[in-house]
């Protein structure tokens, strides 16, 4: 089996050098789940708005495993902000490849990928990537409520 805190510490440091990648953003990366959020996003406790991903025992027995957004209890406004988030961003959403919109308790959206070991930090790159350019609608919604 493939070293997955590994794959993550070599994602964690392609997301640093990214070149949108500044004093703003930040990761947290505990081994084998790792988020990646902005300062003002209320997450200093990994309980607020975030994209995050991980692959532990369960998605190893499955082969599978998730990349997400999430707006945990850390999130002013919890409910309203995924509701006003998702009626700004949802259609962006569902339109990328495997992505589902949820909105219940604190899930914003995810994709399961196959675990395949294959370029996985690319892979990962690619989805965080993607999921970066939900930024600007995470500030405006955070700055109304």
């Amino acid at each position: 089996m493939k070293d997955v805190k590994g794959v993550f510490r070599k994602l964690e440091k392609k997301l640093s050098q990214s070149s949108w990648f500044g004093g703003d953003w930040e990761i947290y990366n505990r081994g084998p789940y790792l988020q990646l959020y902005k300062v003002n996003w209320h997450n200093d406790n990994q309980g607020g708005v975030h994209f995050e991903t991980y692959i532990e025992g369960p998605q190893i027995k499955k082969k599978e495993f998730p990349i997400c957004m999430h707006a945990e209890e850390d999130c002013p406004s919890q409910p309203r902000f995924i509701e006003r988030f998702l009626a700004l961003e949802g259609e962006r959403i569902r339109s990328w490849k495997g992505y589902r919109t949820d909105g219940k308790g604190y899930s914003i959206c995810q994709r399961v990928l196959p675990l395949n070991f294959k370029n996985l930090e690319d892979r990962l790159l690619e989805e965080f990537n993607r999921l970066r350019k939900l930024e600007a609608g995470v500030d405006r919604v955070l700055g109304e409520i």
